[in-house]
């Protein structure tokens, strides 16, 4: 599939994926040692929700349109509002109250984060995407942004200076490889860099290859796997986004937690149909491995 960020941007997927985002820089703030983020496919870093390209599919509507027009109209529990909070405070930043025309990308969000001492390297290769997020990041010298392949980008810059980071790995998908690289590439990475907090997204058409990853990374040897996914419709048709997942290395202490709250509340907002979302929380390695159960059906109300 090719899943270019300007098509989806403020999609299902980026809610997601943009709030567990925003969940770990909340926890790496909370210590006073710097740190350092790598975003290794960082896209354009904000996105013209008005564009030909964010309205070709107009999949923000039924994502952060959706959720912002819930937390509105006070639908949301307020325990998942809170937790929502970094995200959508950057989110409503960028935007004039009850209009919204922009979207902050994975760099916008982490930058709106950083510390006077915190890092920032952003790495993206496809032209126009990478001057427009230079536009969107310039004179900031805690960023870095690089014109480079991001999966050269993973191995270039692990380890960085910095004790304590997370490397986030969002590729468009474009080849069918993909799958096994993110595995592969992942290994590597985290033979060099043990401690650090790695966030892999990938999409879910079909089972096949979300399983098969799994499988790959039990077998890895690397210890502390989270696995999150969030599905808007039965993966019965694998020519369209099903849903979406995250591997999570190394996560913060209370993600795990966090996501357990999360993830039925989204699952059950960002359906396509009346049930059917669902959702999967589990550990693929560590001592939790097993303990958390698969959700593959949300419950609704």
């Amino acid at each position: 599939m090719n899943y270019r960020h300007a098509f989806h941007a403020g999609s299902f997927a980026d809610v997601f994926k943009h709030a567990v985002l925003c969940r770990i820089l909340h926890y790496l703030r909370e210590k006073p040692a710097a740190f350092r983020v790598i975003d290794t496919h960082a896209g354009a870093g904000i996105y013209d929700l008005t564009s030909a390209e964010a309205n070709r599919g107009g999949e923000w509507h039924d994502g952060v349109e959706r959720l912002l027009a819930a937390i509105a109209a006070g639908k949301l529990p307020d325990n998942v509002v809170t937790l929502l909070a970094p995200y959508l405070d950057v989110i409503g930043a960028l935007n004039v109250p009850g209009k919204l025309t922009a979207y902050p990308g994975s760099p916008a969000l982490t930058r709106a984060w950083l510390r006077a001492d915190d890092r920032l390297i952003a790495c993206e290769l496809e032209p126009h995407a990478a001057i427009a997020l230079s536009r969107h990041l310039r004179a900031d010298s805690r960023i870095k942004v690089i014109e480079i392949d991001g999966w050269t980008a993973l191995q270039a810059y692990v380890p960085p200076p910095e004790r304590r980071g997370l490397v986030l790995v969002d590729p468009p998908f474009e080849e069918n490889a993909d799958f096994h690289r993110l595995s592969h590439m992942l290994g590597l990475a985290h033979r060099k860099w043990a401690t650090g907090i790695y966030a892999l997204w990938y999409p879910i058409k079909g089972r096949g290859e979300a399983d098969d990853l799994a499988k790959r990374l039990r077998r890895s040897g690397i210890a502390k796997i989270l696995r999150a996914e969030l599905l808007v419709s039965p993966v019965s048709d694998p020519t369209r986004l099903n849903g979406s997942g995250l591997i999570l290395i190394n996560p913060p202490w209370t993600l795990e937690a966090e996501l357990a709250a999360l993830l039925p509340v989204l699952s059950r907002l960002l359906e396509r149909q009346p049930q059917g979302g669902g959702y999967t929380l589990d550990w693929l390695s560590g001592e939790a491995a097993g303990q958390t159960k698969p959700k593959p059906k949300a419950k609704t109300k």
